[in-house]
């Protein structure tokens, strides 16, 4: 009887480990990127053509990890061992820059600041984070984040090109607030942390791992897709570190 390799769900910035621990890899495994259930729509209209080629991107994800004490802050004990905020949080910002575009990340300029409880520097971490990256065909991308964020959960993505300006993750709950006299948009209490503003997303995660387990589908997020995120990642914690711009050839 042929011996069945087993199916994986890895989360995204496991990728490395599984590429290194070594022996047989299993037949098929899925990434884990629950992010990209919320920036599926803006995905379609760009690789339609709807915004016309490529300018720039932005992306804003305050997040919001586990194990925080109180509203807006993580916990000291899991910033520690969280790895920084770029491998942490914004990793996956940066494998939803690869699939919404199409495209790879060439460098990656990334600053940071602590501006909240010391526990952040303590631990070689920054709360606030903001990098510029370069893709491959000279779009510029640029985000920002911070473990603090007193309105809600903001994340979003945009994508300017020649024709138009799309967004996502701008809807009714986004925490913000317009200071244009007269505008009252938007209308709804605010999203309070990911696993409610994710929750969609996990259960088609889940759903769609366990078709690629019974053979139905191919796995939409790969590993190889999340170590590309986790070398991003790795790139953007060197490049604050050392206060330089770093190609993604030198961590590759």
């Amino acid at each position: 009887m042929r011996r069945r390799r087993p199916r994986v769900l890895r989360e995204t910035g496991r990728a490395r480990p599984a590429l290194d621990a070594g022996g047989p890899r299993p037949r098929r495994q899925d990434g884990g990127a629950r992010a990209r259930g919320l920036p599926a729509p803006l995905r379609r209209r760009i690789r339609g053509g709807a915004a016309g080629r490529a300018r720039r991107t932005a992306g804003s994800a305050p997040p919001r990890p586990p194990g925080h004490r109180r509203p807006g802050a993580a916990a000291a004990e899991y910033v520690r061992s969280s790895g920084g905020i770029f491998r942490d949080c914004h990793i996956h910002d940066f494998d939803i820059l690869r699939w919404v575009t199409g495209r790879e990340v060439d460098s990656v300029t990334a600053v940071g600041a602590n501006r909240g409880d010391a526990y952040f520097s303590a631990a070689g971490d920054v709360d606030t984070s903001a990098a510029v990256l370069a893709l491959d065909d000279g779009t510029l991308a640029t985000l920002q984040g911070s473990r603090y964020n007193g309105a809600g959960y903001d994340v979003r993505m945009e994508l300017s090109g020649t024709a138009a300006t799309w967004v996502v993750g701008l809807d009714e709950r986004a925490p913000l607030r317009s200071a244009e006299p007269g505008v009252d948009w938007p209308p709804g209490g605010p999203w309070t942390d990911f696993q409610e503003r994710f929750e969609p997303a996990y259960a088609n995660e889940i759903g769609t791992f366990l078709e690629m387990a019974r053979g139905r589908v191919d796995s939409p997020c790969t590993v190889d897709d999340a170590l590309q995120a986790l070398l991003v990642a790795e790139a953007a914690t060197l490049s604050l570190r050392e206060g330089r711009s770093v190609p993604l050839a030198e961590i590759r």
